[in-house]
């Protein structure tokens, strides 16, 4: 090596070493105890809020009048369980992905051999999306309000007489984008 790479890596090593080297005053605290006035929640209860941007209540009306909705939580899915659904039972559910995209959205369903179509919500594009021969479920995902995107699945009982779970699932999903603003 030339006598400058040398010179200029002893000089590197020198600052990381004098970096690493520096004490600092005081006594270790447990997170939240800095004494800098802020206060860090750790009891997680904003954990489900996205669960709550639409009212069960509201989501077994849009359903088919349902009364009884109980709410279940899964990963990034927040889902609800109708008892008193049109045919016999239903289910519903949110996804409302900070990073995701329409068109990430689109792809994984053509993976997924789903049939996804455009449709508009609120004046934006939007995806209805389908199970090959499944008339019981649809899904609509749209942009939400700020960034990434919020999607709404109905699963009515397979074979059921039921609502369009498409025009349910859109419904949910425009409440949500009206909610979020």
């Amino acid at each position: 090596m030339s006598a400058g790479k040398v010179a200029a890596a002893a000089l590197m090593l020198t600052l990381a070493l004098a970096g690493c080297g520096q004490k600092i005053e005081g006594t270790a605290q447990p997170l939240g105890k800095g004494g800098g006035g802020e206060t860090i929640n750790t009891d997680f209860d904003k954990l489900l809020r996205e669960c709550e941007v639409v009212a069960a209540a509201k989501i077994g009306e849009i359903i088919g009048n349902a009364k009884s909705v109980s709410a279940s939580f899964s990963g990034a899915v927040c889902m609800w369980d109708i008892e008193d659904a049109p045919g016999g039972g239903a289910m519903a559910s949110l996804n409302w992905y900070e990073m995701g995209t329409l068109n990430n959205e689109k792809t994984t369903n053509d993976k997924l051999g789903y049939t996804s179509g455009d449709i508009t919500v609120q004046g934006r594009r939007a995806l209805q999306v389908r199970r090959p021969g499944d008339n019981d479920s649809c899904g609509v995902t749209a942009p939400a309000a700020d960034v990434g995107v919020v999607g709404w699945w109905i699963n009515y009982r397979p074979g059921s007489a039921h609502p369009d779970p498409c025009a349910g699932a859109q419904k949910l999903v425009e409440l949500t984008l009206d909610l979020a603003r």
